[in-house]
């Protein structure tokens, strides 16, 4: 069984929480034991922390990197300390990964410059999804190789953009707009500021809670998961003559206009209906 412990840094402690609504979280802590965890039982206190020198397997560290206090020693310390005694340190959510939100930095970066070179895990997220986590925590586990990208996160996971698995993409293809939030029909790219063509993530495939996701109930992606989240006007489009400013990822500017216009000069009348008609 494998040994870890859960290190808050600065936290609103979403991640914890996520965490804990994994479905199969019974059968992950057969396979994981949590020396310290701040809200599952464990057999450390977080003062106990300050004193403890034994190895272990992972070190989960949740929120930014900064200074504050952790059961009576300062977090960057002990962040170091115990780092030096785990075989593995995992970055959960996006303030420990990029700083995030609140301003600060993560382990390796902040925003988008690296400044450490920490060998880890990051898993972004605001929050990260619930199995995200799980696949780290097990990959180490069983000892398989993490294949990860440039900001060291696994490419299984953040190999796929949001878009690639939201339900909407028929309208992106032809360029019908959501006017509204809420609404089943429609792209949310083009006025709502949906930021999901060039976000990394999983969750429009595997879906949160197993049952939905941010576009699929009518409400843009944030784009939680990239280093430059979060951003200003989350539900505005930023357009340049009615184009939108950033192209969706991998895409010149040139093929989408062309790819625009073609789009835009048919009118397919089933994609300007409700998708269910209540009347």
């Amino acid at each position: 069984m494998a040994r870890a412990i859960w290190l808050q840094g600065i936290t609103c402690n979403g991640n914890t929480h996520s965490f804990l609504h994994y479905e199969q979280l019974s059968q992950l802590l057969d396979e994981i034991t949590f020396l310290y965890h701040p809200l599952l039982p464990s057999p450390l206190h977080i003062t106990q922390l300050c004193y403890f020198e034994e190895p272990f397997d992972i070190l989960i560290v949740e929120g930014a990197y900064g200074k504050i206090d952790r059961g009576g020693c300062d977090f960057v310390e002990l962040f170091h300390r115990l780092r030096k005694q785990a075989k593995h340190v995992v970055a959960i959510g996006s303030c420990a990964v990029y700083g995030g939100i609140l301003g600060e930095r993560g382990i390796n970066f902040a925003k988008e410059k690296q400044i450490d070179s920490i060998e880890l895990i990051n898993i972004p997220g605001c929050p990260a999804h619930p199995e995200w986590i799980a696949f780290a925590l097990l990959a180490i586990k069983n000892g398989e190789n993490v294949k990860k990208d440039t900001f060291q996160r696994p490419k299984e996971i953040y190999g796929y953009t949001v878009h690639s698995g939201c339900t909407r993409n028929e309208y992106f293809e032809w360029k019908v707009d959501a006017k509204s939030f809420g609404t089943q029909e429609g792209c949310l790219f083009y006025e709502q500021g949906c930021q999901a063509p060039f976000t990394h993530g999983s969750c429009n495939r595997i879906l949160w809670n197993g049952v939905s996701s941010k576009t699929r109930i009518g409400t843009p992606c944030f784009g939680c998961t990239e280093p430059t989240f979060p951003s200003n006007n989350l539900f505005k489009t930023k357009t340049h003559m009615g184009i939108p400013v950033k192209m969706p990822l991998g895409v010149p500017k040139r093929a989408y206009l062309t790819l625009t216009g073609i789009a835009k000069s048919f009118h397919i009348p089933r994609l300007h209906k409700r998708v269910i008609d209540e009347d």
